[in-house]
């Protein structure tokens, strides 16, 4: 097993939410393996989205990935993957289809900020810039619903 990566500080709370987002995907596919109804899993998947992973996604894209230059590829990648995420959360067809794609991309997507996107701003963005990120995020979620009745994946 890889060895965790170790976090700026600035960075550790996004990086927290990109383990719900890992979490989420687990759940996913714990559902799927205890068969589920599709439409259960994809409850959960709209609360998760509304009450956490669109707030993630637009703070990135306000705060995070500006800090590198847009013409960069890794910034493009997030960027296609967030508007790619989107429309599989927001999608009410082919929702078996959608969970398993969900389910895969997230987890690629999330170890792509984590190793690739994280380590460039890491390297390149200023103390100063760093701390403006986690004040930024320290507003974020104070809104959300943070529990949900139905755990179907225990």
């Amino acid at each position: 097993m890889p060895e965790p990566i170790k976090r700026h500080k600035n960075l550790q709370p996004i990086s927290r939410e990109h383990h719900h987002g890992l979490l989420l995907s687990w759940k996913i596919r714990q559902g799927i393996a205890k068969n589920i109804s599709y439409t259960r899993i994809k409850a959960y998947c709209d609360w998760f989205w509304e009450n956490h992973l669109q707030q993630h996604f637009d703070f990135e894209e306000r705060n995070i990935f500006p800090l590198l230059d847009k013409d960069m590829p890794m910034v493009k990648r997030v960027l296609k993957e967030h508007r790619r995420l989107r429309r599989l959360f927001q999608s009410d067809n082919k929702i078996e289809q959608n969970l398993s794609l969900i389910e895969e991309e997230l987890v690629s997507h999330i170890r792509f900020e984590e190793r690739t996107v994280f380590k460039e701003i890491e390297k390149t963005v200023s103390e100063k810039e760093l701390a403006l990120i986690e004040q930024a995020h320290s507003d974020i979620g104070k809104h959300a619903t943070t529990t949900w009745e139905d755990e179907f994946w225990t």
